[in-house]
């Protein structure tokens, strides 16, 4: 076995479900308990020693029986989908674990769904942190990291009201297809999911939640853990402006090594290679004297977050991998390999369909994969906010844009007004999907209601004998509704030849809407005689064309047995 780098970890979860308060807690805790220094402070990420580690985790660790050889934990700074969708590699994630935190007194939320939908789709291990336990009634904070050591210290009553609230979660989890338990009882961490009860203000659980990051990761992560070549290999996490350098990026390294005086290749179809001018680390907070945010450095190996500053990065968007080499006869192997890994996320387009706008590269592919399996076909879909181009591309083909996490500008909310194109804007993939199938449902009802208006609906009738009441000029007589809903404006036929268009129907002297099967009215028909046309006795039926037949059947759902029988015989005419 090679050399081991850190694994990455993400931190995702509900907004308000405590995400960034866990991991300064993390960080902080690390801080604190280590006689060793503070944590590593790279850009974008906090990486854990292995020293810190120790001494938060000492006889949890020495209690699992597991020998950490893992450098330490890194964390990404950004909690929540972004950072998370962003960093993206060949097959997944750039994160190697994630920590899907679910405040524990108010259970799953949308984007506890959403975090769970990018998780599966990047095949991420993930455990569950079920924070906020010292709001738990009677919870009593123990002034320990450990939540084995806290839980002794609880009331029964606080402890039954944590399972209570655990079992929640399990249900939650189990109801989406992950079988889960509490972290202390799981049997087999390759089939369930850990859930570790945790408090981000008093640190309790922190300890187990770090321990079992880092023995997860040790025990089960080794082979993807190991650094495999020398070739830098990381994704984009960040392009920025930086007065003094130009444009710069902050990328996540996870594997090889990067060096001052490298050559960059950065994928996507247009390839971008430049030369490496400098690597920049944040500078220490503990050297005060130090005026600089940054000081440069001369390589990092993986895992790290560093800033590279280099020409030609104008049109580097995040999300994008790139490969570090020393040695220009690679830049074509490389080439090839970037290449390989964006066409993995290459959206498959149509000529007519849906435009999709979305934050990150990683979130735009997750919502394409949920519009597909809802069978809604993509004209386009690229990262940033919505353009009026974008308004008017919609406009020529289904006038229908999704836009996930990104600003719609009011100027480009007038112009989709006036050009009646709809669109679904929302921070939560789940809302904007329900948002959708509520106005296709509310379009396909308005829909139905206008068929039900405007067509004729199947209806047969018998005329009555003995109840003439005007030969012609209208012919005016009653009849008997067999079988359907009679209404004005229909036409009749009797053996499928056309016979005249009903103006008015009539019950007790006034004029009605509408006539069911059973009910005996009167009609009035003005381009009919009784006696040559119409006969008393005859059967006549709704004349149908082909057009009407086939939105008869869309609605079919609308009509009633007698309508659904008679539509299917007037249709094999």
């Amino acid at each position: 076995m090679g050399t081991i780098r850190q694994p990455i970890i993400c931190i995702l979860g509900h907004v308000d479900s405590g995400k960034t308060t866990l991991l300064d807690k993390i960080r902080g805790s690390a801080v604190a308990k280590s006689e060793h220094g503070g944590i590593t402070q790279h850009i974008g990420a906090s990486e854990i020693p292995l020293e810190n580690i120790r001494a938060v985790c000492g006889k949890l660790i020495d209690s699992m029986g597991i020998d950490i050889k893992i450098p330490g934990l890194l964390f990404i700074d950004t909690p929540g989908h972004e950072a998370f969708t962003t960093l993206r590699r060949r097959g997944g994630a750039i994160a190697d674990l994630a920590v899907l935190v679910i405040d524990i007194n108010e259970g799953f939320k949308e984007q506890t769904d959403e975090s769970l939908t990018f998780l599966k789709e990047f095949k991420t291990p993930f455990i569950v942190a079920a924070t906020k336990i010292d709001r738990i009634f009677g919870w009593h904070n123990a002034d320990t990291l450990s939540f084995a050591e806290s839980i002794k210290h609880q009331s029964k009553e606080a402890q039954n009201e944590l399972e209570e609230k655990i079992y929640r979660i399990v249900a939650d989890l189990a109801t989406r297809g992950f079988s889960s338990e509490r972290f202390d009882r799981v049997k087999d961490f390759t089939k369930e999911v850990a859930i570790v009860p945790v408090s981000g203000v008093t640190g309790e659980g922190v300890a187990e939640l770090i321990m079992l990051l880092a023995g997860l990761s040790q025990k089960f992560l080794e082979d993807r853990l190991e650094i495999k070549s020398e070739t830098g290999k990381g994704a984009v996490l960040e392009v920025k402006e930086v007065r003094g350098l130009g444009v710069t990026i902050d990328v996540i390294l996870y594997d090889g090594l990067m060096k001052k005086g490298d050559i960059l290749v950065i994928g996507g179809d247009d390839i971008i290679i430049s030369k490496i001018k400098a690597l920049l680390k944040p500078a220490p907070l503990r050297e005060l004297r130090v005026e600089k945010r940054f000081l440069s450095v001369d390589e990092v190996s993986a895992a790290a977050g560093v800033k590279v500053v280099a020409s030609n990065l104008e049109n580097v968007i995040a999300g994008l991998p790139f490969r570090s080499v020393r040695d220009a006869k690679q830049i074509d192997r490389v080439k090839e390999d970037l290449l390989k890994e964006v066409e993995e996320v290459e959206i498959e387009t149509e000529n007519e369909g849906v435009i999709v706008k979305a934050d990150t590269l990683g979130s735009l592919e997750a919502l394409v994969k949920i519009l597909k399996e809802i069978n809604v076909p993509i004209r386009k879909a690229k990262v940033g906010d919505v353009s009026k181009s974008d308004v008017m591309e919609s406009h020529a083909t289904s006038s229908l844009i999704f836009a996930f996490n990104v600003s719609v500008p009011q100027d480009v909310k007038l112009v989709a007004k006036d050009m009646n194109v709809k669109i679904f804007s929302s921070k939560v993939i789940y809302r904007l999907i329900e948002d959708y199938e509520n106005w296709v449902k509310e379009e396909k009802q308005r829909e139905e209601e206008e068929i039900l208006r405007n067509v004729s609906l199947p209806a047969r009738i018998k005329v009555l004998s003995g109840y003439v009441f005007r030969y012609s000029n209208p012919a005016i007589f009653g009849v008997e509704v067999l079988a359907g809903r009679l209404r004005p404006g229909v036409r009749l036929a009797k053996n499928n030849k056309l016979v005249g268009e009903v103006k008015e129907l009539q019950s007790r002297g006034e004029n009605i809407e509408e006539a069911k099967a059973g009910e005996k009215v009167a009609i009035s028909m003005p381009d009919v005689t009784i006696g040559r046309q119409v006969k008393e006795g005859d059967i006549l039926e709704t004349y149908l064309t082909r057009d009407e037949i086939e939105l008869l059947e869309r609605i079919r759902k609308r009509l009633g047995d007698d309508e659904i029988k008679l539509l299917e015989e007037l249709d094999k005419r």
